[in-house]
C-alpha cells in the first residue's frame, strides 16, 4: 500500500509524522520547482512552522514542466518522507506540509489563481540556475528563448516562471489584494535581484504600470539555501518499503545538515522564520559566495574530476588522500576571495564541509552534480578565478576544476567509457571544445586574463595525455 492520510495509523512508532491537523492548513506558500532539493529543505521549515500552531504555511506545489512529482504526491495526499542518513544511522519523518501539486502545462490558469489566492503571502523558486531563463552576456531576459518569447507575447498561458509570476501578480493586483514576497532559493549569485529584474522586465512587456507596482511593493529578497541531497534511487523506494511497511514514491534522502539565510526584506506576512531556525541577515551576499565557492565550487571539481576518474560518488572522491588534498588545496585559493560575514568561521565550514562531502551514507553521485555545468561553472569556479587573478594571485587547483570541466565536454571517462553530456547548450558546447579553452570560455560569456588561460589549458592537456588522477598529482607542482 501506498503512503497517505489513510495508512499513516500504520507506520512504525519511531518515524515521524505530522501531529498538526492537516484539515486545518491554509495554503500560504506557492512553490515552484517542487523537486526533491524543496521536499528536503523549504518544504520541511514550513512543516515546522506548522508544527508549531502557525498553520498558514501549507505549501502549493507547482512542476513547470512534466506530471511526475504530481503523480508520486498527489496519491499519497501530499505526504511524503525525508530520510536522513549520517553515517550508519537513519531516521525517517513524513512531512505534510505540501497540501497540493499543479502541473503549470495542464492547467496554467490554477497556477495563477493560486498565486493570486488571498491565503497566498509567498512564492518560493527551486527551478535550478538554468530555469531563469537569463541571458548570461547581455543580461536579462534570454528573449531568443521560445518559452521566453512566448510570455513576452501573451501571458494567457505562461510558461516561464517569470512569466506566471507576472500573471498571478497581475491577477493579485486586479483583486486589490496584499502584496506577497517571492524568493529565490537557487544556487544564484545574487539571486533575489535576478529573480526581480527578470520579473520586472516581464511585466514591463505587458503593462508599465503593473510594472511599478511590482517595482514599489513586492519584496525580493537574497536567500542562500544549503544542504545536500541527493537524487533518490529505485533502491532507497525499496529500502523504505522495507522500513514504514508502505510505498513512499515521493522520498527525498538528505544529509543532517540544513541551512537558509534570507536578507531581512518582505512584503506582507511570513512565518517566524527565526524560531524556525532559519537567518535572516541584512546583506547575502557574502553567505552565498562562502557557500557558491567552497561548498559549490568543490562540488563541481569534484564531479568532473572524480567522474572522468570513475568515482560514482562524492565520498570516494575524498576518501583518498589526493582528493582531500586537492579540495582543501582549491579552498585556500577560493577562501583569498572571500569576505565571511559575521558569524561564520570559514576554517570550521571547512572542516564541516569535508565531513559532509565524506558522508558514505548519502551516496551523492558525482553525474548529478556535473549536470548543467554552463549554468553552474561561471558562479562556481570562473569567478573565483577571474578575482584572484584581479590580485594578481595565481590559479591552480581551481584551474584544474575549470580544465576538468572543458574535458568533460568530450563525453568520455578516461577508461574510455562514453556518457552524454547533460546540459542545456551541451551541442554549442561540443562545437567549441575544438577550438580550446578560449572557444569554450567565449559561449559561456567569460573573459579571463592569459596566465589564467595558459594554466587551464596546460591542465586541460594534462587531463587529456595523462588523466584526471595524474592530474591531481600535479596540482602545486606546475610553474
Amino acid at each position: 500500500m501506498r503512503l497517505s492520510t489513510r495508512t499513516l495509523d500504520q507506520l512504525p512508532p519511531d518515524v515521524a509524522r505530522p501531529s498538526y491537523d492537516r484539515s486545518a492548513v491554509r495554503q500560504g506558500v506557492v512553490h515552484l520547482g517542487i523537486g526533491a532539493f524543496h521536499r528536503a529543505h523549504q518544504a520541511v521549515v514550513f512543516d515546522d512552522a506548522l508544527t508549531s500552531g502557525d498553520m498558514r504555511w501549507g505549501v502549493t506545489g507547482v512542476s513547470l514542466r512534466s506530471a511526475g512529482v504530481r503523480d508520486q504526491l498527489v496519491p499519497q495526499d501530499g505526504l511524503y518522507t525525508v530520510v536522513v542518513r549520517d553515517g550508519t544511522a537513519e531516521t525517517a519523518r513524513i512531512i505534510g506540509a505540501v497540501r497540493d501539486v499543479l502541473v503549470a502545462p495542464e492547467n496554467p490558469q490554477a497556477v495563477i489563481a493560486a498565486i493570486a489566492a488571498p491565503d497566498t503571502h509567498l512564492v518560493t523558486l527551486t527551478i535550478t540556475e538554468k530555469g531563469y531563463k537569463l541571458d548570461r552576456t547581455a543580461g536579462g531576459l534570454l528573449r531568443d528563448d521560445p518559452d521566453v518569447a512566448h510570455d513576452l507575447s501573451s501571458l494567457d498561458a505562461p510558461r516561464t516562471a517569470a512569466g506566471f509570476i507576472v500573471a498571478g501578480l497581475a491577477k493579485r493586483r486586479a483583486q486589490g489584494l496584499s502584496p506577497i514576497t517571492v524568493v529565490s532559493c537557487d544556487n544564484l549569485p545574487d539571486n533575489g535581484h535576478l529573480l526581480r529584474e527578470a520579473v520586472l522586465a516581464m511585466a514591463s512587456a505587458h503593462d508599465t504600470d503593473l510594472a511599478s507596482w511590482i517595482d514599489q511593493t513586492i519584496a525580493f529578497p537574497a536567500t542562500m539555501i544549503d544542504r545536500i541531497v541527493p537524487a533518490t534511487t529505485p533502491e532507497d523506494i525499496g529500502a523504505l518499503v522495507d522500513r514504514l511497511g508502505l510505498e513512499d514514491q515521493a522520498m527525498v534522502k538528505a544529509e543532517p545538515f540544513l541551512q537558509w539565510v534570507i536578507e531581512d526584506r518582505f512584503s506582507g506576512e511570513r512565518p517566524d522564520f527565526e524560531a524556525l531556525g532559519v537567518q535572516l541577515a541584512s546583506e547575502i551576499a557574502p553567505w552565498e559566495m562562502a557557500k557558491l565557492r567552497l561548498l559549490n565550487g568543490a562540488h563541481s571539481a569534484i564531479a568532473y574530476l572524480g567522474g572522468l576518474a570513475g568515482d560514482q560518488f562524492v565520498h570516494e572522491f575524498v576518501a583518498r588522500d589526493t582528493g582531500r588534498r586537492f579540495v582543501e588545496a582549491l579552498w585556500d585559493e577560493a577562501e583569498t576571495t572571500l569576505i565571511p560575514p559575521p558569524g561564520l568561521d570559514i576554517p570550521a565550514y571547512r572542516a564541516k564541509l569535508m565531513a559532509r562531502f565524506s558522508n558514505p551514507a548519502l551516496q551523492h553521485r558525482t553525474r548529478q552534480i556535473a549536470m548543467d555545468g554552463s549554468q553552474k561553472l561561471p558562479q562556481r569556479l570562473l569567478a573565483t578565478v577571474r578575482d584572484r587573478r584581479a590580485k594578481g594571485e595565481e590559479v591552480d587547483a581551481l584551474a584544474l576544476g575549470v580544465a576538468a570541466w572543458m574535458r568533460w565536454q568530450a563525453g568520455k571517462t578516461d577508461a574510455g567509457q562514453a556518457f552524454l553530456v547533460d546540459d542545456p547548450i551541451a551541442d554549442s558546447l561540443a562545437e567549441a571544445s575544438k577550438g580550446g579553452p578560449a572557444a569554450l570560455l567565449s559561449v559561456l560569456g567569460v573573459e579571463l586574463d592569459e596566465k589564467a588561460q595558459a594554466k587551464i589549458a596546460e591542465y586541460l592537456e594534462i587531463l587529456e595525455q595523462e588523466g584526471a588522477r595524474a592530474a591531481i598529482l600535479r596540482v602545486g607542482t606546475l610553474a
